[in-house]
């Protein structure tokens, strides 16, 4: 591809030769020519140790000189920029590679035009697949399963019956949507089953990690809206509602019932209480337990969460106290021994 036209499918700007050709996306340091880099702070000033055709730079402060001895693409957003690379230059369409014979299918079932299924899987009544959506092997639709164009389901994907997926959505391997929500009630000291009878409704653009899980709502719908991403090892209780462009990282678990606002951020190994509000723009860092709601805007840390100004405080005192625990005690001897004299002389 040359510059040109790469330049106008990332809908950027450039400089440099319009006919300098880009074949691969590569890593700065290990550039060839004919690869696409990004070069940004410390990098962008040894331009000339990289052996890349072109370089993805930030769009401010390029200077003359740059402009002339480099062929760069002028980005507002070189890291976006540089994600839109690889995904042009490497994983292109994955659609239109035909159906296995060994497909079982359901009655009643829509495909679109250009699909892709692998081997061995298996889609369940009435579903409907998008168009150019790729479904790798071993993935599994119940029935009534709604899939959008150019979804990816990778290998042993189980969608649950009722379940919706939007369009451009990836679920990476091992994901299972729609199992039934960990409810029940107590009686005479036995758990009896509340039948989980609600779905999953996950809207476009949304990103699932391998081995993750998101529940049915036990009535209603449990939902993660467009844009969000989330991680490998992340568990979605039932009636949760995730709001658009959150992120949430590994091993973080949502108990029934949550609600995170838009573009939260949910740290690694996060534990969230049942029916708690996330405010809009909120940051929950690494292993903090969110006790309770917490408000938009803010960034919060601990367990019980607190906000992390606070949590620092909190752990200055503690990692200082074993250091102190000696001048306490004696002080509080000494506070003892002052008051037992006092006590002494005190008139009757």
């Amino acid at each position: 591809m040359k510059l040109v036209e790469l330049a106008a499918r990332l809908e950027v700007e450039f400089s440099g030769d319009p006919e300098a050709t880009v074949e691969r996306v590569s890593e700065f340091e290990r550039s060839e020519p004919g690869a696409v880099t990004m070069a940004v702070g410390a990098r962008r000033g040894r331009l000339d140790s990289a052996r890349a055709s072109v370089f993805i730079v930030e769009s401010t402060g390029v200077t003359e000189e740059e402009r002339h001895t480099y062929n760069l693409l002028l980005a507002r957003n070189p890291k976006a920029t540089f994600a839109k690379a690889i995904h042009l230059l490497h994983v292109g369409c994955q659609a239109g590679g035909g159906i296995a014979p060994d497909f079982i299918i359901g009655e009643g079932i829509e495909l679109g035009d250009e699909v892709t299924i692998h081997p061995r899987v298996t889609v369940g009544r009435n579903c409907r697949i998008g168009r150019r959506a790729v479904l790798h092997p071993g993935v599994v639709l119940g029935n009534d399963v709604a899939i959008g164009d150019d979804t990816v389901l990778f290998p042993n994907v189980t969608l649950y019956e009722g379940v919706t997926v939007g369009q451009r959505c990836i679920l990476h391997a091992g994901v299972v949507v729609g199992a039934d929500g960990f409810g029940f009630a107590q009686e005479n000291g036995h758990h009896v089953k509340i039948p989980q009878i609600g779905t999953v409704i996950i809207e476009d653009d949304v990103e699932i990690g391998a081995n993750s899980t998101v529940d049915r709502a036990t009535l209603d719908v449990t939902r993660i809206a467009r844009g969000t991403k989330i991680d490998n090892l992340v568990h979605i209780a039932h009636n949760c509602r995730i709001g658009e462009d959150v992120v949430i990282a590994a091993q973080a678990g949502l108990s029934g019932g949550v609600t995170v606002g838009r573009r939260v951020a949910i740290a690694g190994q996060v534990g969230v209480n049942p029916q708690v509000e996330i405010g809009e723009h909120a940051v929950i860092t690494g292993q903090a337990g969110v006790t309770k709601s917490v408000a938009p805007n803010d960034v919060y840390a601990g367990t019980p969460i607190t906000r992390l100004r606070d949590w620092k405080r909190e752990r200055i005192v503690a990692a200082q106290m074993p250091a102190r625990l000696p001048q306490i005690e004696a002080r509080l001897a000494a506070l003892e021994r002052a008051l037992a004299l006092l006590s002494e002389e005190e008139p009757e």
